[in-house]
């Protein structure tokens, strides 16, 4: 995963500021990061005295965060700015990997606490008019997001179940067939739509930052990766949107 990410960054023209959706963060209202100067918050447990040492002192970006939530709240979606909120893992672990140099201004979205698939399709739509000159969109999150199944015997039975739920996710974010509203509807109703979409995520955070990636293009991606995290198989999507300013990639 490290290769791949480094990888893509490498293939990107470095953007003016970035945009993360992490899977790590949920609040009432879609909230954003507003502060000059974000904080980190080693937001997990039980790791090495390392794990707590990371440092990512990126700057903020209060200008983009408060026309993100314009945009929002013009379309109808409740929205806040968080001027104390730090970054947590779900954007400084990515980024050290992608752009170590911790120099380009970040903003980060949380998730609904809802984890209600087509709010997050809205929410991304509502985005899909943002003027930034080349923005990176980051969803940060995982394809496959099973914790139990991650440390357990990888039998075949899970390595079919891990794999049909994969090549439903590729076909349906990449299938230019597909119109752009059985799209949308596919991923609303993932759960009952994908095979094995419960036993891939018993909880949906991991997911929906594709949801809001997906909200945001309004079309089939471009491009993605499969690779394996941890023995299981998982996806990478990406849109390039040149003609709009910025580029998705959910993770």
């Amino acid at each position: 995963m490290m290769a791949v990410l480094r990888g893509f960054a490498d293939q990107l023209r470095r953007p003016s500021a970035i945009l993360v959706i992490s899977a790590h963060w949920e609040a009432s209202v879609v909230t954003i990061t507003a502060g000059d100067q974000p904080p980190l918050i080693h937001d997990y447990h039980g790791f090495p005295p390392e794990a707590y040492r990371i440092r990512y002192p990126c700057p903020g970006e209060p200008a983009l965060a408060g026309r993100i939530q314009e945009m929002l709240e013009q379309a109808g979606i409740p929205a806040r700015l968080d001027p104390r909120r730090g970054f947590d893992h779900g954007m400084f672990v990515p980024l050290k990997l992608m752009y170590p140099e911790a120099d380009i201004p970040c903003v980060q979205l949380s998730l609904v606490d809802t984890l209600d698939a087509e709010t997050h399709l809205e929410i991304g739509r509502a985005l899909q008019g943002l003027n930034y000159e080349n923005l990176l969109v980051i969803g940060s999150g995982f394809s496959f997001h099973n914790m139990q199944a991650f440390f357990e015997a990888n039998t075949p039975e899970v390595e079919a179940r891990n794999q049909a739920f994969e090549n439903w996710l590729e076909q349906t974010c990449t299938d230019p067939s597909l119109s752009e509203s059985r799209r949308w509807q596919l991923l609303a109703e993932w759960d009952r739509c994908a095979p094995y979409a419960r036993f891939c995520h018993p909880r949906e955070e991991h997911l929906l930052p594709l949801h809001v990636c997906y909200g945001l293009a309004g079309k089939a991606c471009d491009s993605s990766v499969s690779t394996r995290i941890l023995g299981k198989q998982s996806g990478m999507f990406y849109w390039g949107m040149v003609e709009r300013g910025w580029t998705a990639a959910p993770l």
